[in-house]
């Protein structure tokens, strides 16, 4: 099964040393890049991050990423 391209670019987003974010491997989260539990029933699940430092992160939007949860340019390539 192949994950919903979210969008064909990184989110960058803003995140707190110490926090847990989960990012949304299947693609359809209303709340992108993260996780709201719309893969239910199917055989993804989120990707746990927790940052060391604050500051700004690129997540990866189409899902197909190798460096999950990570944007490694793999949008380029759809």
């Amino acid at each position: 099964m192949e994950p919903t391209i979210a969008q064909k670019a990184p989110y960058a987003t803003e995140v707190e040393a110490g926090k847990a974010y989960y990012w949304c491997a299947c693609g359809k989260s209303n709340n992108q890049p993260f996780c709201d539990g719309s893969h239910k029933g199917s055989e993804f699940t989120p990707v746990s991050y927790t940052p060391a430092e604050s500051g700004t992160a690129y997540f990866c939007g189409c899902k197909h990423s190798g460096a999950k949860p990570f944007c490694d340019g793999s949008h380029h390539k759809l």
